[in-house]
């Protein structure tokens, strides 16, 4: 028998349906626990160096080296698991998180280290794969934007509490004691997602499949995540360097100053989130547009205090409600699984992170830090154009079938008239 795939799922709305409000919970602190997991070297760089008698640049490789398995596994591992039961899913990749976490931290060995990773990594991908499609389908079909909003928020809480959190831990203990503590984090949301989420196939849900399939639109989606992540990290990934050189600013200011960047990016993505649904193409190309302005800016500009701080708001303000809009817009145009779908979105991120950031090391003595900025900014452009472009040749083809005559009803695409 077919799924009716727009049927209202279990509770009556975001706030009458307590278990799928708990399991959205459970999600966001996995997503926090991942998050946090994936660049905790970075704060801990050091003491990880010494401890275990490797280079600065080997104990790199456990930050790249992880973003690297995301997005070369995501799409495969979404496609092997997707007839699973997800509570199943889930339940084992929370206990696979816990797992590597600990023996990552108990038994001191750099190659130990580096299988934990990867395995933690190939459970992120999958994790951040069925994540959305399961909290989407535990509510209704109008609210699928807010609950994108809420998942986002505990992946960008990571860096703003989660990994300056972890490296202040590291500092007053050892490098081992974050990692257990993450790992920790895991059992909550593993206990919440067991007795919260109904063991169901996934072919059930309404949310198993996009709401208005096309190949095309889905494409340029991917694309613009790619362009976006990739410019924004060929600069930013250099933004102490520039914040000092350029700017101005002390040390002790470029922490404060990223501190800032990443609060407005929670709050960014809270509010977007909470427009998602009512204007789904307004909620990717604003941020779009001002993440070119502040790239751009900070290179045209950024020998000012006030306005490197100005742009820097702007940056904070762009890549979290970038990235989840297109989570939502991939879900909207899947023209397969959604679970693949957002898979193939965070392959594009995570290659995107990558790529930005071996460009930037490429550009940096070539150009200097401010070229960097400048090479970003015309990626984040290209990917505005590329936007804009799909957007009025959809409004162009709407037009052009609207004004056809018809033979039977049709439904509408809600994207169509935003």
């Amino acid at each position: 028998m077919a799924t009716d795939r727009t049927a209202t799922p279990p509770g009556t709305g975001w706030a009458g349906n307590r278990r799928g409000v708990a399991v959205v919970a459970a999600l966001m602190l996995g997503a926090f626990a991942f998050n946090t997991t994936e660049n905790l070297p970075i704060g801990v760089l050091k003491l990880m160096s010494e401890d275990m008698d490797v280079s600065l640049a080997a104990v790199g490789l456990l930050v790249s080296g992880y973003g690297l398995t995301v997005a070369v596994v995501s799409v495969p591992i979404a496609q092997l698991t997707r007839s699973v039961p997800r509570r199943l899913v889930l339940c084992l990749l929370l206990a696979g998180l816990f797992l590597a976490s600990v023996v990552a931290a108990v038994v001191s060995s750099y190659w130990v280290l580096l299988v934990c990773r990867l395995v933690t990594a190939v459970a992120q991908a999958l994790f951040w794969a069925v994540m959305g499609p399961v909290a989407v389908g535990l509510f209704p079909p109008h609210v699928r934007g807010r609950v994108i909003g809420a998942l986002s928020v505990g992946g960008s809480a990571a860096l703003v509490l989660g990994v300056p959190g972890g490296t202040w831990l590291g500092q007053h203990t050892s490098w081992q004691v974050p990692f257990l503590v993450v790992g920790a984090l895991a059992i909550p949301p593993l206990v919440l997602i067991l007795t919260a989420l109904p063991s169901t196939p996934p072919e059930e849900s309404h949310a198993v499949r996009g709401v208005a399939p096309d190949t095309r639109r889905f494409a340029v989606v991917l694309a613009v995540t790619g362009l976006t992540v990739t410019g924004v990290f060929a600069g930013y990934t250099y933004i102490s360097k520039f914040l000092v050189d350029e700017s101005g600013f002390t040390e002790s200011r470029v922490s404060t100053l990223l501190l800032v960047l990443g609060v407005t990016g929670i709050v960014s993505v809270t509010v977007y989130g909470r427009l998602l649904d009512r204007f789904p193409r307004a909620t990717l190309t604003i941020p779009v547009t001002t993440q070119a302005v502040g790239l751009l800016g900070l290179y045209a500009a950024g020998g000012s205090k006030t306005v490197a701080v100005i742009m820097m708001v702007l940056l904070g303000a762009s890549l979290g409600p970038v990235f989840m809009a297109t989570q939502s817009q991939v879900m909207h145009f899947a023209p397969g699984r959604t679970e693949t779908a957002i898979a193939a979105n965070g392959a594009a991120f995570n290659t995107g992170v990558a790529a930005g950031a071996l460009a930037g090391g490429l550009l940096l003595p070539v150009i200097g830090v401010r070229g960097t900025f400048l090479v970003g900014g015309l990626m984040t452009v290209a990917a505005l154009v590329l936007l804009l472009e799909e957007q009025f040749l959809s409004v162009g083809r709407t037009k052009a079938w609207s004004d056809a005559p018809r033979t039977a009803p049709a439904d509408e695409d809600v994207y169509s008239e935003r």
